[in-house]
């Protein structure tokens, strides 16, 4: 018998960081911008660093069972390994939301900023152009897509960089005093309540942080790389966005803005003139496709663990390519169906990645205290903190923004997971019906 390729081990640990930093985009932070300072009463600083502090909670549970289980598969090979194969493919199932629906936002984000800069190219040629370039990359392997990501991430971070230079730059010019302690002084208008309301939006900047457990087995030293490279993600995601928001803060105490979903470009516009506002628009292409590019490869791999498992027929979803050992099928559907950035809006993917996601960083806090604090009985001081107390609050702040999602997210997500649910009931009917059908045959073949 022919040995069946398997997943090239050639990640290092700054690469998978780079891959993690391209899920994410750094940019995030203009894009998201107006939305992020209007719902946190211009507290933008504070409303980060409490953003931060929650989010770090799901991301350690993430470092943990990446840990535990140095394998691809993300959540669903967690919730699988640790409650119940069951329970992981409707978790599976329904983290393929954020990792689909992403694909397609950066579809749609690249095809309307490069339609917005030449008005004479329809944006669906762009959408198209870039769908074939991801697919061909990802096909080729992950090294590349590595690589690439890395020197598009580069550019966010000098960006951001200047960005921040040029603001306290002009901080200087200013003569009025500057007081430090300035953006965390709370108004007599704002409540702790409305910072906390704030924080909730800008945590889904953080989001992204988690693709990169799908990599685990194209991963050197998964199970000691993985959760170091999670907590660089954060780290790095957190002092880009709180330094920027400080500096900005300080030179620009009351921001005004007409539209909030320009607002990023306003601001780069504001600091650094025209000059920045169209080097703005330019890295912001660079990096929604670099999050395209991170996003299919996470995806790619999610099918394949579900191929491989016959969660999903192994055939085509369990196939590597012998030659570049990258799930070939999966990428080239993947590519098909982020061509539904032609006709799906922005606001629908949306609301379908922050379902997904959400519900997913749910199931890996909980999956900590099943698996170290009560299979494990991990309990001296140390072990309450880290495998209870720590994943109950990150569990807690997830269920949290659960609230917040409006109807349309949960109808949605709802009707997705049912959708799993009976397709999860066929594979165990046909699972039971295959074993009958056997055992009958054994009878036959006991009797002759």
């Amino acid at each position: 018998m022919e040995n069946q390729p398997t997943l090239k081990r050639s990640l290092t640990l700054f690469q998978v960081v780079f891959l993690g930093l391209a899920w994410m985009t750094p940019m995030i932070f203009f894009t998201s911008f107006g939305i992020s300072y209007e719902s946190s009463k211009g507290m933008l600083t504070v409303a980060y660093l409490l953003a931060f502090l929650a989010i770090f909670f799901t991301a350690s549970s993430y470092g943990k069972m990446a840990k535990a289980f140095p394998v691809s598969g993300s959540a669903l090979t967690y919730i699988t390994k640790v409650m119940n194969p069951f329970i992981g493919f409707l978790v599976g199932w329904v983290i393929l939301l954020d990792y689909l629906f992403s694909c397609i936002i950066a579809n749609l984000m690249f095809g309307i900023n490069l339609h917005a800069q030449f008005p004479s190219v329809p944006s669906y040629i762009w959408i198209i152009l870039l769908d074939i370039v991801l697919m061909v990359i990802n096909i080729i392997g992950i090294k590349t897509s590595a690589n690439i990501s890395k020197l598009f991430v580069c550019i966010q971070i000098a960006f951001i960089a200047l960005f921040c230079i040029l603001v306290f730059h002009n901080l200087l010019q200013n003569d009025t005093s500057v007081h430090l302690a300035g953006p965390f002084a709370m108004g007599d208008s704002i409540t702790f309540s409305t910072i906390l309301a704030g924080a909730s939006i800008i945590c889904f900047s953080f989001l992204g942080f988690d693709s990169i457990t799908a990599m685990a087995e194209e991963t050197i030293n998964p199970k000691k790389n993985i959760p170091r490279a999670i907590m660089i993600i954060i780290s790095v995601a957190g002092i880009l966005y709180f330094s920027t928001s400080y500096f900005l803060q300080l030179a620009y105490p009351e921001l005004k803005f007409s539209n909030p979903d320009t607002a990023g470009f306003y601001v780069a516009n504001l600091v650094g003139g025209k000059i920045l506002g169209s080097i703005f628009t330019t890295v912001l292409v660079f990096a929604v496709f670099t999050q395209g590019l991170s996003s299919v490869a996470t995806v790619t791999r999610l099918l394949y663990v579900m191929g491989r498992s016959a969660q999903l027929p192994k055939k085509s979803f369990g196939y590597l390519h012998p030659k570049f050992r990258t799930p070939v099928f999966n990428v080239v559907l993947v590519s098909v169906i982020s061509l539904l950035g032609l006709f799906i809006s922005l606001d629908t993917c949306i609301k379908f990645v922050n379902f997904g996601a959400l519900t997913a960083f749910m199931f890996v806090n909980l999956s900590v205290i099943l698996h170290y604090f009560i299979k494990e009985k991990r309990r001296t001081l140390k072990g309450i903190i880290a495998y209870l107390v720590s994943p109950l609050i990150g569990a807690g702040f997830i269920f949290y923004l659960l609230t917040l999602l409006d109807k349309d997210s949960l109808l949605m997500g709802l009707s997705w997971l049912a959708l799993g649910l009976m397709y999860s009931l066929y594979l165990v009917a046909r699972k039971k019906k295959r074993a009958l059908v056997k055992e009958q045959e054994n009878v036959t073949v006991t009797v002759e």
